[in-house]
C-alpha cells in the first residue's frame, strides 16, 4: 500500500481519504494538447473518486505534470484576443500555435526554456481554497528564485511572481492561471527559465501593457543559463514543502 499518510475526513457525511502523496509525470518537450491530455485524464479520475468514493478501494494520488512546449500562446476565459498581436492565421510564420481555454487569466506564451507545471490537486484534500492554492504557487516561485539570488514579490491586484529590482518597471518572471471542477485543479504555471523573450513581443502578457510591466527570465536576471534539470528539483522540492505532499517513488 503505497499511501502511508491517509487520513480519514468526514464531509457532509461522506467518508473521503485524505491523500498526502503526489506522482510526478515529467513530459519534457511536448506539444500542448499532449499535456491537455495528460491533465484532463487524471483530472476526470480525480473527480470520479470524489463522485463515487465506494468505488475505490484506494485513494487516487494527486499529480504534477511538468514539462516544456513548442512555441504556444493561450488564451484563459476571461481574455481578449486582441492581446494577441499577430494574426492567428500566420502563426505558422513563427513556429507557434494558439488555444483558447479554460483557465483563468488573459494569454500567455509557453516556448522552450519555459518550465510548465500543472499540479492536478483535490485542494479539498489539502485544505486550501483557491486564493490560498495560488498564493502558495507564487511562495514556491519566490522561494525557488531566491536559490538563484533573485528577489522576487507578488504584486497587489495581479497574479503572478515578478522582479521589482533596480527601481525598473516590474518583471513578470513566473504566470500563473488555474481552473477548479469540483475543487480538483487543472492548469497551473508556467516560469520563464530561459525562454525566447521575443515571443512576448506578439501578444499583450497577460493583458497587461507594456508601459505597466514587462518580462524577464531567470536567466536575464542571473546573467547566464540555469540548468533546468536543476530548477526542476529545486521547485519540486519547494512544491512539496509548501503543499506538505510526499513524493510518491
Amino acid at each position: 500500500m503505497i499511501f502511508k499518510k491517509i487520513k480519514i475526513l468526514h464531509l457532509f457525511g461522506i467518508i473521503i481519504r485524505k491523500v498526502n502523496k503526489i506522482l510526478l509525470k515529467d513530459l519534457g518537450l511536448c506539444d500542448y494538447a499532449v499535456a491537455w491530455e495528460a491533465q484532463t485524464k487524471v483530472h476526470q479520475n480525480l473527480i470520479h473518486q470524489k463522485r463515487y468514493p465506494e468505488e475505490n478501494s484506494a485513494a487516487t494520488p494527486h499529480q504534477l505534470i511538468m514539462c516544456e512546449h513548442p512555441h504556444v500562446y493561450t488564451l484563459g476565459k476571461s481574455g481578449s484576443k486582441d492581446n494577441l498581436l499577430y494574426p492567428v492565421q500566420e502563426l505558422d510564420r513563427i513556429g507557434a500555435t494558439f488555444y483558447e481555454i479554460n483557465r483563468g487569466g488573459d494569454i500567455t506564451y509557453h516556448g522552450p526554456g519555459q518550465l510548465v507545471v500543472y499540479p492536478i490537486l483535490d485542494l479539498e484534500q489539502i485544505e486550501a481554497d483557491v486564493h490560498k492554492y495560488v498564493r502558495g504557487l507564487e511562495e514556491v516561485i519566490i522561494k525557488l528564485c531566491g536559490t538563484f539570488q533573485v528577489q522576487t514579490e507578488r504584486i497587489s491586484g495581479y497574479t503572478g511572481v515578478w522582479v521589482t529590482q533596480n527601481d525598473s518597471k516590474p518583471r513578470k518572471i513566473c504566470a500563473i492561471g488555474v481552473h477548479l471542477s469540483r475543487w480538483v485543479s487543472l492548469h497551473g504555471l508556467a516560469f520563464n527559465v530561459y525562454p525566447d523573450l521575443n515571443y512576448f513581443n506578439h501578444i499583450v502578457p497577460c493583458g497587461i501593457s507594456p508601459e505597466q510591466m514587462q518580462v524577464t527570465s531567470l536567466e536575464k536576471e542571473i546573467g547566464n543559463k540555469p540548468n533546468l534539470e536543476e530548477v526542476k528539483k529545486r521547485f519540486v522540492q519547494l512544491f512539496l514543502e509548501q503543499f506538505q505532499l510526499d513524493l510518491i517513488p
